[in-house]
């Protein structure tokens, strides 16, 4: 996809931390349950708002591999939530041609989600103009260690080790590097969040609650980007 006409003003890849689903809801005096169902919905149309203003790859944070320290009431609603984004939203990704893009380790997921996932990446191979890429189940060191692993399994020796051939023992290595992070709800870490492919992201923090987040945000996020210098160690 890096063959696509993209404006450089604008993040060719913008990763979203969506933080502060259960703060906005106990602010709300609502369920955690209930901020969860608003993040989904402000994914969906922040979602549709990037890819209106020219971004090309969109990676949300869905579920890390430490939130399965959460209780499991918690964790079986965002699964189940998470399974039904997945099977319903593939017709917004058809209508706009975008791909669908799964990052993370398989080995805790419940067989439909695992066959709901499998099922949407191939009916969506073959879209072209963007990339929605759900990160679930994912984390950042946890993925360096499993791509160096695969090298040592596949008999790759120490030499040949570069930077590019490491990248392609990713998981889903045509994902490209991030351009532009945003982390919502305060906080300024990121929470081992693509870690390999965020070594020249622009890190923007803002204080609104995911679920508070709006169009405007984005573009106001957009802008911020659009004029700073990126050097890339020059």
């Amino acid at each position: 996809m890096s063959s696509l006409a993209h404006n450089q003003d604008v993040p060719y890849h913008l990763g979203i931390v969506p933080d502060g689903n259960r703060r906005w809801a106990r602010a709300n005096g609502l369920t955690a349950f209930e901020g969860h169902r608003r993040g989904v919905d402000v994914t969906r149309d922040i979602a549709i708002a990037a890819y209106e203003r020219g971004v090309k790859v969109l990676t949300f944070y869905a579920f890390s591999t430490e939130n399965w320290q959460r209780t499991q009431e918690e964790v079986g609603y965002l699964m189940e939530l998470f399974f039904r984004v997945i099977v319903t939203e593939y017709k917004e990704l058809e209508a706009r041609n975008v791909r669908f893009r799964f990052v993370g380790r398989r080995d805790r997921l419940s067989a439909k989600m695992i066959k709901a996932i499998d099922d949407t990446e191939a009916r969506t191979a073959h879209l072209s103009e963007g990339m929605f890429v759900l990160c679930l189940n994912y984390g950042g060191q946890q993925e360096i260690a499993d791509a160096a692993a695969a090298l040592i399994t596949a008999g790759v020796a120490a030499q040949d080790v570069t930077p590019e051939r490491f990248a392609q023992a990713l998981y889903a290595p045509d994902v490209p590097p991030v351009d532009l992070i945003i982390r919502t709800s305060g906080e300024q870490r990121l929470s081992g969040f693509m870690l390999w492919r965020s070594s020249y992201a622009e890190l923007l923090f803002v204080d609104q609650h995911w679920p508070a987040f709006t169009a405007g945000d984005l573009d106001a996020a957009l802008a911020e980007f659009a004029v700073r210098q990126r050097r890339f160690g020059n």
